[in-house]
């Protein structure tokens, strides 16, 4: 569902450009492009996975080191151990078991009576900030004033202790708008932290590498997982019970994922939108990353479900507004999506026949699973629907754009793109299997563009097109941010991608600002306020240095592989 890469990347990955390859009705010619297939999409169209039923062995030993691992938050008496502990279990992807353990720990340490600060040194300090903060709780910067000069700058002696520099520099990337030391202090550690990354005497050579590239407060989590995993392994301090539960979880999940994978990829291949779409993107396995990281949980597999076919309807109907149909056929296939009813469908073009037919059978299908004593099923649907509807309106009038050889402004650009992206219907669509999970006030704080969502829209756009914009002067192709900025305000293209990716980071303040904001006045759970969240996190792996959803060798098929084909 989003753009493409430079062209100078397409060429070395050998995708080649099938422009002009049919035509419709009237003889205007399709565009059309060639895209690699899914990096390991045969692979679980094939698998046979093991029985979920693990043996009662292993049920037995995952129960009993789960309590014991409960039982630390009893034993473990000073407050920077729970914390170290608390931090250790959400670096193994476990915290979705100890979640009420967790949050007692920290609504205790967000009271600053409960804390003694004066005697906290920097680690724990950073430690308490980060953690709290992820879990949507205040705490002010200014705790960490204690560790500046006269002058109000970091102290220099911080750079000797390499534990706290990793701290801090963690803490930093939860930075709001306006904390200046927060700014001051990610440039402080990021710059020692590089020369601990390039000495290997460092006990903190390979942290300090992974942490400049994947800082945990945007890390994919069954990513971070892994690599923690390893890392906690070699730790001479290591608690045992803690890391053989870790592994064992993390196998334990996997074949959960690979058992829903297969299911799912069948159910594509029975679609056959492949052979009738072959303008589009096959990215199911690609696509379980971002459902994954939105629904982590083992009882989600119904939003994992829903989730998944929708971002894959989503990257279909892209391609198919991006880069193959006229602007015609595109007004048919959004006009049809407005009235919602299968009538439309004769009006179509035959190639999108199915696909309109496929997505009113898959709300269909989602009204009927939704449980019945849900009161909230009518609105919920119309507010996921009418999310689909304007996905549709901003796809069209991208098209209009380059129809017409349009460059907006970057307002009337970011107005549109926020919602193209696909932001409101992946938040939306997902929540109708949450049952009353997500009330009626769920449903109209999304209808709000709440910034908590905006700003993870924000992050996508901006990265994805600026890791797209060189292949898409390459082609017919609408603009995209970078030539925006670069028309508006006179400036060369490094200029206009050096002030967007400001605002990138400007999105991760406002994020995190509302993320607190939102915790303070509603009582959502925690799946709600840390979709827009979890969504940015995989939006930053596949966007942070190239086209990672589009061209899936490397690094994707890396995380893919280690995350969802080989245990631990």
């Amino acid at each position: 569902m989003e753009r493409k890469m430079s062209f100078e990347e397409v060429e070395s990955n050998s995708m080649t450009s099938n422009s002009n390859s049919s035509f419709n009705d009237n003889g205007v010619p399709h565009r059309s492009e060639k895209f690699q297939s899914s990096s390991l999409g045969h692979y679980f169209l094939s698998h046979q996975p093991k029985t979920l039923e693990e043996d009662k062995m292993i049920r037995k030993k995952l129960q009993e080191l789960k309590e014991e691992v409960r039982s630390m938050f009893v034993t473990t008496n000073k407050f920077s151990k729970k914390l170290s502990l608390i931090d250790s279990i959400q670096r193994l992807g476990l915290s979705y078991h100890f979640d009420d353990e967790i949050n007692e720990v920290l609504m205790l340490m967000k009271n600053p009576c409960n804390v003694d600060d004066e005697h906290e040194d920097l680690y724990i300090t950073a430690l308490r900030f980060r953690l709290l903060r992820q879990q949507g709780f205040f705490v002010s910067c200014e705790i960490f004033n204690k560790f500046t000069n006269e002058r109000g700058e970091l102290k220099e002696s911080i750079r000797k202790d390499e534990n706290s520099l990793l701290s801090l520099y963690e803490a930093s990337h939860l930075r709001m708008k306006g904390e200046n030391i927060l700014d001051e202090a990610l440039a402080f550690t990021t710059t020692h932290l590089k020369a601990m990354a390039m000495d290997s005497n460092s006990p903190f050579f390979e942290e300090a590498k992974y942490a400049l590239k994947w800082p945990i407060y945007k890390a994919v989590q069954r990513f971070m997982a892994r690599h923690y995993i390893s890392l906690y392994s070699n730790n001479p301090l290591k608690n045992n019970a803690l890391l053989t539960f870790a592994k064992l979880d993390y196998n334990s999940l996997q074949k959960l994922y690979q058992k829903e994978l297969s299911e799912l990829s069948r159910w594509w291949k029975n679609q056959k939108f492949m052979e009738q779409l072959h303008f589009a993107r096959d990215r199911v396995v690609e696509c379980y990353l971002w459902v994954i990281e939105a629904y982590n949980k083992p009882n989600y597999c119904a939003n994992r479900r829903i989730f998944l076919k929708m971002v894959n309807f989503l990257t279909i109907i892209d391609d198919m507004y991006d880069t193959y149909a006229t602007l015609d056929e595109l007004q048919l296939f959004t006009d049809a999506i407005q009235r919602w009813d299968i009538k439309s469908i004769e009006k179509l073009p035959n190639y999108m026949k199915g696909l309109y037919e496929a997505i009113l059978e898959f709300f269909g299908e989602i009204e009927q699973d939704m449980s019945m004593d849900n009161n909230n099923i009518p609105f919920a649907l119309d507010c996921a629907k009418e999310a689909l509807k304007r996905q549709c309106k901003a796809y069209l009038v991208e098209a209009k754009w380059l129809s017409e050889g349009y460059v907006p402004t970057m307002e009337e650009y970011m107005n549109v793109g926020v919602v193209s992206v696909g932001t409101y219907v992946t938040a939306l669509v997902p929540f109708l299997a949450l049952g009353n999970v997500a009330s009626k006030e769920v449903f109209q704080w999304v209808q709000t563009d709440p910034m908590l969502l905006k700003a993870g829209g924000i992050i996508a756009r901006l990265m994805n097109d600026i890791t797209s914009h060189k292949f898409g002067q390459e082609r017919e192709h609408v603009v995209c941010a970078v030539e925006c900025y670069m028309k508006q305000y006179g400036v060369t293209e490094g200029e206009a991608i050096v002030e967007l990716n400001k605002e990138v980071v400007e999105a991760w303040k406002s994020m995190i600002q509302d993320h607190i904001h939102t915790k303070v006045c509603t009582k959502f759970p925690d799946v709600i306020l840390h979709l827009g969240l979890n969504l940015a996190r995989v939006t930053n792996f596949y966007y942070k240095e190239r086209d990672a959803f589009t061209f899936v060798e490397g690094e994707t098929k890396h995380l893919i592989t280690s995350s969802l084909t080989m245990p631990i």
